[in-house]
């Protein structure tokens, strides 16, 4: 499609925060003030974009953001939105700034909103995948997935100090509902003694072997992470199936919550939401629209919003079998 004149571009983040939202839009502001475009932000997602809460970005409003969790932008979920007479309301106040173009950050319901609103307007829109699930086509990691793991990481770290100490089993229960990269991730990362994601479903009596197993070897402590959409069952539900086959041990569940949402950006996750940020201007200057940007193989790659929504994206089958060799 020929590039269209753009002037005025907004940026918002929508739906579940995650770290590294606050460094993307860092970058977008800051490649849009490069090119000479007058960045606006739209605090609290499409809600604020109805109730027309836009305001113009200047340089002070991204001073010291790189490093904070969250969004300062903030961040909400929009019933109205997901009607026609509510996308009206926001694009006529879109119109009233003079705002030619959108960068959305989010995740799959956020960009499915990006699609909505260049399908029924035309309004040119670039999304970047922040959600810590890493649920998204189209790339390799999400945004905020490396800080959550790191996160996960820490907490299942300082639970193995108390699982060792009293000879305790403990059933760590990780963010995923629909996906378990995390859960994978963690559990290599943390030597757990298995993993339950939401994709594959683990019969409670082969767990039940296979802590048996270990308990025979002796093993000084034993975690098992549950991805929080497991097909098995939620942490609690299935430390109680347990309890009833191996009495003898001292089950703890601990739910790390919305703990892997917050803290500071990884590293990695602050260098990937700084390329994103600029791509997505540059991909709209280009005459980029209704695409995610994302990065394969190190490489920014532009997908079609509606692919890299759909598309599964599960969870790499030699990952599975990684955790599956190293817990045994």
């Amino acid at each position: 499609m020929e590039a269209k004149t753009i002037k005025k571009i907004g940026v918002l983040t929508s739906g579940g925060d995650s770290p590294g939202m606050n460094a993307a839009i860092r970058a977008v502001v800051r490649a849009g003030f490069y090119y000479d475009i007058e960045m606006y932000g739209i605090y609290r997602g499409y809600e604020g974009m109805i109730s027309n809460d836009i305001k113009k970005l200047e340089s002070k409003h991204i001073t010291h953001v790189l490093e904070r969790g969250g969004t300062f932008l903030k961040s909400a979920r929009s019933a109205e939105f997901r009607t026609p007479e509510g996308r009206q309301i926001a694009y006529n106040n879109l119109k009233s700034h003079g705002i030619d173009a959108l960068v959305v950050i989010g995740g799959d319901g956020s960009l499915t909103g990006a699609h909505l609103f260049y399908k029924e307007f035309g309004v040119p829109a670039i999304g970047l995948p922040g959600t810590i699930d890493n649920d998204l086509s189209g790339t390799d990691s999400t945004i905020g997935f490396d800080t959550a793991c790191n996160t996960a990481i820490e907490a299942i770290d300082k639970i193995r100090d108390t699982a060792t100490s009293h000879d305790r089993l403990f059933f760590v229960e990780v963010m995923g509902r629909d996906a378990g990269f995390i859960a994978i991730n963690a559990g290599i990362g943390s030597a757990a003694a298995a993993i339950l994601i939401p994709e594959k479903k683990m019969p409670i009596e082969h767990l039940v072997d296979k802590l048996r197993i270990r308990t025979k070897a002796k093993k000084a402590s034993n975690i098992v992470i549950v991805a929080e959409g497991g097909k098995s069952g939620g942490a609690t539900e299935i430390a109680a199936l347990v309890s009833k086959h191996l009495p003898y041990y001292d089950i703890k569940v601990t739910i790390l919550g919305h703990l892997q949402r917050g803290g500071s950006p990884s590293s990695y996750d602050r260098l990937l939401a700084s390329k994103l940020g600029v791509s997505a201007i540059e991909g709209l200057l280009q005459g980029k629209y209704d695409v995610m940007a994302g990065l394969i193989n190190n490489k920014v790659v532009y997908t079609p919003i509606k692919k890299a929504i759909v598309d599964d994206k599960s969870v790499d089958e030699d990952d599975f079998r990684v955790a599956k060799i190293l817990s045994t």
